[in-house]
């Protein structure tokens, strides 16, 4: 018997759910909708608030995504301009307070930059491509059909009438983000009182592309993390690789140390940084875009524990940031979602869509993969002054402790950072910084000793030297304009 499914929300956990759906059963057909007109190419859209900002796709994420599509995920993002960075050898890092990470032998895992609408448009196009029972609508959903005990489609509004107002599904899975309404329409069948937990530094995001100065093409993605410790506002900046030879360089400052929009002021943020490489990189690059800006409520964490609500009904599954939001500087959120819909794939796979008690042991799944971002993007997070939210709890403070104290000894410590680049790729689980050579590191301290300057070779050098004699130049004005 066939079935039909509706996905809401066209951004990654959206494509993905909807091939695991197209995928676990061939004759189900899947009715992919969001508010948004897709664009026709690798395009910034309103319904992806973060959309012009920094991205990255941490090897757990793309692994799952290479399971969930039946494409070469990484090779297609590849072929069109993104760029593969190794944690262990391929970055510059500044740690919040403890110098800079070692670039080791071993290069651990790997991830994927470039812009938030290539990545969207290769996973929407491989979709579409091999998936053929998938179809994508413009459409606003107001509300679900059903009641608490089964969830039998969704109430819509917005512009692609052609569906009607009530259109039934088989499973309803929201996967449309931050602005998911599925508290509000959860209370519109009757469930309610579901737990939801809310931490908000105030981070806000600046970012301006450059094209990549000749000669810098390999130069390593280099980042100046923000300081949870030292009881002033966080602020940070990098230098990301994209598709079309440029770098895009996202600056953020948690409430209280927020970056300006003006050209100027842009590079004088980054050059007051504890250390200023990202403005000595930009200061002689020229600019592509002028300063882009985002604040407000899409840099939050929130957590939804609908895994634990008392009654949940059969056919109605949360995904993504519809589950969970984290603050965009940890870079984990798409991975998350990744990984959740992997847990849907899989129970589709071993009890079918119609399967009982498929909703809840799927949100149960994608929890797990949730709580390990969430402590450590919440850990940090509540340390900022002027943050809003819940308070700290005692789990928070713990975890905040150990992260640091694990990060500082993989300044100088293999066994700390490998345990660092599985648990940030999320290849591994928390449990694995907890791991006894990376626990015995963690409370020794590094081996080597601190580095105050990054760990440039020898040609980066050479680069970042010529940017620096460049940007004082008069020609470099631009730079500023």
């Amino acid at each position: 018997m066939s079935h039909k499914a509706v996905v809401i929300g066209a951004g990654v956990a959206g494509l993905v759910a909807a091939a695991a759906l197209a995928r676990a059963d061939p004759t189900t057909r899947v009715l992919l909708l969001d508010r948004d007109e897709l664009p026709d190419g690798p395009a910034d859209r309103r319904g992806v608030p973060q959309g012009r900002h920094a991205h990255l796709l941490m090897a757990g994420g793309l692994s799952a995504m290479e399971e969930l599509l039946p494409v070469d995920v990484r090779g297609r993002l590849l072929a069109a301009g993104a760029r593969q960075i190794a944690l262990g050898n391929g970055m510059l890092a500044r740690t919040a307070d403890s110098g800079w990470l070692r670039r080791w032998r071993p290069s651990g895992p790997c991830m994927i930059t470039c812009t938030r609408a290539l990545l969207d448009w290769v996973l929407r196009q491989a979709l579409l491509e091999h998936c053929p029972t998938v179809t994508i609508h413009r459409a606003t959903v107001e509300g679900l059909l059903g009641d608490a005990e089964r969830v039998r489609g969704v109430r819509l509004g917005g512009p692609d009438r052609g569906l009607g107002t009530e259109l039934e599904a088989d499973l309803v899975v929201d996967a449309s983000g931050r602005g998911s309404g599925s508290m509000r329409w959860l209370g519109g069948i009757g469930i309610t009182g579901v737990e939801e937990r809310r931490i908000d530094s105030g981070l806000t995001n600046a970012t301006r592309i450059y094209r990549t100065p000749a000669g810098a093409e390999s130069f390593p993605l280099t980042v100046v993390q923000a300081n949870p410790y030292n009881g002033l506002p966080g602020r940070s900046a990098m230098v990301l690789p994209i598709e079309g030879n440029r770098w895009m360089v996202s600056a953020g400052g948690t409430r209280g140390g927020e970056p300006p929009r003006d050209p100027r002021g842009f590079l004088d943020y980054t050059l007051g940084l504890p250390h200023p490489i990202v403005g000595h990189l930009i200061a002689g690059a020229e600019p592509l875009t002028d300063v882009v800006v985002t604040r407000g409520r899409s840099t939050g964490n929130a957590r939804r524990y609908f895994e634990r609500s008392a009654r949940w009904p059969e056919r109605f599954v949360v995904l993504g940031d519809a589950l969970a939001t984290f603050n965009p500087a940890y870079g984990q959120g798409m991975s998350v979602a990744a990984l959740g819909v992997r847990v849907l794939a899989r129970e589709l796979r071993r009890a079918g869509l119609a399967g009982p008690g498929l909703a809840r042991r799927v949100l149960r799944g994608a929890a797990r993969h949730v709580d390990a971002a969430w402590a450590t993007a919440v850990a940090m997070d509540v340390l900022y002054p002027g943050v809003n939210g819940a308070r700290p709890r005692l789990a928070d403070r713990v975890a905040a402790g150990y992260a640091h104290r694990l990060t500082r000894a993989a300044t100088g410590s293999l066994d700390a950072a490998t345990a660092l680049w599985d648990v940030t790729s999320l290849t591994g689980s928390a449990g694995r910084a907890l791991r006894p050579r990376a626990l015995l590191a963690a409370l020794t301290g590094p081996a080597l000793p601190h580095t105050a300057e990054p760990p440039l070779r020898p040609a980066e050098r050479e680069v970042l030297e010529r940017l620096r004699r460049t940007a004082g130049h008069p020609r470099t004005s631009q730079a500023l304009s």
